[in-house]
């Protein structure tokens, strides 16, 4: 007999960025450093995918007490990316790590 894992091909490391900003600039900018880094070391790439940007809307009375129908909107934008990497090896993976990133920018890693 022979064994399972035999017959199944390798499983290379597969890891997936997120990003989020409030800046597209910022965001930008990240997504760059990113791929170049990444391409440095050797692995695929795929991406980076726009996703929708996140749109939060508040409602403020303008007036503390009196006065109900004047009030202010006001309006939070948060851009999104994503970034598949393929193949990803040892060096991949501790090039991102050491990464300095914009202020503003939140980094998410799955493996």
């Amino acid at each position: 007999m022979t064994d399972k894992k035999e017959q199944q091909p390798e499983e290379k490391a597969r890891i997936r960025i997120k990003i989020k900003a409030y800046d597209s600039k910022i965001i930008d900018q990240a997504t760059e450093t990113i791929l170049k880094t990444v391409e440095r070391s050797g692995a695929k790439v795929i991406g980076p995918v726009p996703l929708p940007t996140e749109m939060r809307k508040y409602t403020v009375n303008r007036s503390t007490f009196v006065h109900k129908d004047s009030r202010d909107q006001y309006e939070m934008r948060i851009h999104k990316r994503l970034i598949d990497i393929v193949e990803a090896n040892d060096r991949t993976i501790d090039a991102l790590m050491s990464l300095n990133m914009p202020a503003g920018v939140e980094i998410e890693i799955k493996t």
